[in-house]
C-alpha cells in the first residue's frame, strides 16, 4: 500500500501487476499483444481534439495504432471515410474491444476507467477532487470551447469572398457581434481559467490529471486565436504541458500538430 501511495504522488514505481511492464516514470504498459486481442485504435484527425486521445494514451502506457486522417483542404473537414466508423464522421474516434467511442470527453473518462488501474490521472471516486476532475473535463467542451468556435466562424465570414455592396455590412455584422458577445465571452472564460490556475498549478490542484489532458486543447487554441498576453498561469500551464514526455510523444505519433 505504501508503494502505490508512494506511485500516487508521482513518486517511479517499477513493479505493476503481474505480467505487466512498465514504460518511463512508473507507467504501465499493459501487455494486451499477448491477449489475441485487437490493439485499440486511434481515428486521428490533423491538428483537433484528437491529439489529446494520443497523449493520454502515452500516458497511461496503453499500446496503440494510429490512422490518421487528412482534413479537407477547401472545407477543413474531416474525411468521408470517418463516416465509415461513425455516422457524424468526427474526430476523435477510438476502436476498442468491438466498441466505437467518439467525443473526447467520454473517451477521456472510458480510458482511465478502463485502464488507469492505479488511479494516477483521476482523483479518488468520491472526494471533493473527484467532483471538480469531472467539472472540467465536461467544462472544456461544453462551456470554453463555443466561444472559441464563434470567433473562428465569424473571421472566417468576415473574411470571405463576397460582393463589394454586401462586405461593409457582413464586417459591420462581424464586429457587432464579436464586440457585444464573443469578446466578452472569451475574456470571461480566460480571465476565470487564469484565476484558477493561480490557485495550483493543475486543475484539479496540486496534482496532474486527465482533466488537464482534456483543458488542453481550448487552451492552445485561445493561445493562437486570441492570446495569452497578460495571463502568465495559462502561458504557464501550456509550457509545462508541452515539455512533457508523454506529450512528445504523441507528437510523434500523431504528425504535425499547429497548436504545440
Amino acid at each position: 500500500m505504501a508503494r502505490l501511495e508512494r506511485f500516487q504522488r508521482g513518486a517511479a514505481y517499477t513493479k505493476g501487476p503481474p505480467g505487466s511492464l512498465r514504460i518511463g516514470a512508473g507507467v504501465p504498459l499493459w501487455p494486451f499483444v499477448g491477449h489475441n486481442r485487437p490493439m485499440l485504435l486511434v481515428h486521428h484527425l490533423e491538428n483537433s481534439r484528437s491529439q489529446r486521445v494520443l497523449w493520454l494514451l502515452e500516458e497511461l502506457g496503453v499500446p496503440y495504432e494510429v490512422r490518421r486522417h487528412a482534413r479537407d483542404p477547401v472545407t477543413m473537414l474531416a474525411p468521408p471515410a470517418m463516416r465509415a466508423v461513425h455516422a457524424l464522421g468526427k474526430s476523435p474516434l477510438i476502436e476498442d474491444e468491438g466498441r466505437v467511442l467518439a467525443e473526447t470527453g467520454a473517451i477521456v473518462e472510458y480510458l482511465v476507467e478502463r485502464y488507469d488501474r492505479v488511479s494516477r490521472l483521476a482523483p479518488p471516486a468520491g472526494s471533493d477532487a473527484r467532483l471538480r476532475y469531472r467539472y472540467w473535463l465536461h467544462y472544456a467542451e461544453g462551456s470554453a470551447m463555443p466561444p472559441l468556435l464563434l470567433k473562428l466562424v465569424f473571421d472566417r465570414v468576415g473574411s470571405a469572398p463576397a460582393p463589394f455592396f454586401a462586405k461593409p455590412v457582413i464586417r459591420g455584422v462581424v464586429d457587432k457581434v464579436t464586440r457585444a458577445f464573443i469578446a466578452p465571452q472569451l475574456a470571461l472564460h480566460f480571465d476565470y481559467l487564469e484565476g484558477e490556475l493561480s490557485k495550483a498549478p493543475w486543475f484539479t490542484g496540486e496534482h496532474f490529471s486527465a482533466a488537464d489532458i482534456q483543458m488542453s486543447f481550448p487552451v492552445e487554441i485561445a493561445a493562437q486565436r486570441i492570446g495569452l498576453e497578460g495571463r502568465p498561469q495559462l502561458t504557464g500551464f501550456l509550457a509545462r504541458i508541452h515539455a512533457m514526455p508523454a506529450y512528445r510523444r504523441a507528437l510523434e505519433r500523431g504528425g504535425p500538430y499547429a497548436y504545440a
